[in-house]
C-alpha cells in the first residue's frame, strides 16, 4: 500500500527525475520497518509523499504497535469473559437440575475469578488509554514545539525555505521519525544542516529518549501519578501485576530506575569520549562551545537509538566509530 501510494503521487523532481519502482518499494519497506535506509535523496519526495512516509513510520513504530497489541489482549479477555459468563447463572442451574456443588465456596470462587478477569480487562483498557494519550501528547507536543522553534528562529526557517520544505510537514515528519526510532529526515544531509540550531537538537534529544529507552519509565511514572490522583483500583492492579499482563514495556519501579540510570550512564560515557576526541576535530569546525556541547550530546544519544546525525561520520575518528558500534 505504501509503495502504491508513493507510486501514484508525483515526486518534487518530476518530470526531470522519477524514482524507480524498486526504489519506491524499498523506501516503503524501510519506513514501515523504521530502518531509515534509503536509495534516493529525501528531497526528491514531494510534500504528499513525505506525508505518506510519515504515516508508514507511525504504523511501524514500536510503541504504536504495542498499543495494537493491547487491543488484541482486550479482545481475548472479552472472549474469555464471554465464554464464562454463563457461570453467573449457576444457582439457577443448581435449582433447576438439582446439581449440588462440591463445596459451599465454589460459587464464591467462580465469582472471584470472574471479578479478577473483569479487573484485568479494565486494567488493560486503561493501560491502552494511557499509551494512546502518551503517543498523542509526545507527537502533538513534539511537532508543535519544533514548528514554534522554526518559526521564531530565522536560520532554521531559511534552511527549510531554501529546500522548499513546509514547516508543518517537516515538524510532523521529523517528530514521528524520531519517536518511532526510524531516523528519516526530509533533508538530504539529515540533521547536519541544523548543527548550529541547538534548540531544535535539544527538542529532538528529548524525543529520542521519550520514544525509546525512557518510554517504560515514563509509562510507569504516568501510571503511578494516575493511581495517586484517581485512586482507581485498575491503576493499582497495573502497578502490582505488571508481569501477569504481558505488556513488555510495563516494568517494576526498581527496573525502571535501573533502566534510566543505565541509559544515562551509557550516554555520559559516550559524551565524555566523544567530546575528548572530537572537540577540536574537523567535524566540529565553525561551532562555538555551546553548539559543540549540544551537537556532541545529540550525536551520542542518537548512536544508541535513532541514527540521526549532525556530523559526517566519515570524518569521525576510528576510536569513536568503535564506541558507536559497541553502543549500537
Amino acid at each position: 500500500m505504501g509503495y502504491l501510494a508513493l507510486k501514484v503521487s508525483k515526486p518534487r523532481t518530476a518530470p526531470s527525475f522519477r524514482p524507480k519502482d524498486l526504489d519506491l518499494f524499498f523506501t516503503s519497506v524501510s519506513a514501515t520497518t523504521v530502518s531509515s535506509m534509503s536509495t534516493v535523496e529525501m528531497e526528491v519526495f514531494s510534500n504528499t509523499q513525505l506525508v505518506i512516509i510519515t504515516i508508514l513510520m507511525l504504523l511501524g513504530g514500536e510503541v504504536f504497535n504495542s498499543m495494537l497489541g493491547l487491543q488484541v489482549m482486550r479482545f481475548k479477555l472479552t472472549k474469555n469473559c464471554g465464554s464464562r459468563s454463563g457461570t453467573k447463572n449457576i444457582e439457577d442451574s443448581v435449582n433447576t437440575d438439582s446439581v449440588s456443588l462440591h463445596s459451599p465456596n465454589d460459587l464464591n470462587h467462580i465469582e472471584l475469578g470472574l471479578g479478577n478477569e473483569h479487573l484485568k480487562y479494565n486494567s488493560i483498557k486503561y493501560l491502552s488509554y494511557v499509551v494512546l494519550c502518551y503517543l498523542l501528547l509526545v507527537h502533538i507536543g513534539g511537532s508543535t514545539l519544533i514548528s514554534i522553534y522554526i518559526i521564531h528562529v530565522p536560520s532554521a526557517r531559511e534552511i527549510l525555505s531554501n529546500k522548499g520544505l513546509q514547516i508543518q510537514t517537516f515538524s510532523v515528519f521529523t517528530t514521528v521519525s524520531t519517536l518511532s526510532s526510524c531516523g528519516f529526515i526530509p533533508t538530504n544531509e539529515n540533521m547536519m544542516v541544523f548543527v548550529k540550531n541547538s534548540g531544535m537538537l535539544l527538542l529532538l534529544i528529548a524525543q529520542v529518549l521519550l520514544g525509546n529507552t525512557l518510554y517504560p519509565p515514563c509509562l510507569r511514572f504516568l501510571i503511578w501519578v494516575l493511581e495517586k490522583v484517581t485512586m482507581r483500583e485498575e491503576f493499582g492492579y497495573l502497578s502490582k501485576n505488571y508481569r501477569q499482563l504481558g505488556y513488555d514495556y510495563l516494568l517494576s519501579g526498581l527496573h525502571s530506575l535501573w533502566l534510566v540510570a543505565i541509559a544515562f550512564g551509557f550516554i555520559l560515557v559516550q559524551f565524555i569520549l566523544f567530546s575528548t576526541l572530537e572537540w577540536n576535530a574537523e567535524s566540529m569546525n565553525g561551532l562555538n562551545s555551546y553548539q559543540k556541547l549540544v551537537g556532541s550530546l545529540f550525536e551520542v544519544v542518537n548512536s544508541r537509538h535513532i541514527g540521526e546525525s549532525v556530523v559526517d561520520l566519515s570524518n569521525i575518528s576510528p576510536a569513536i566509530l568503535v564506541v558507536f558500534i559497541l553502543m549500537m
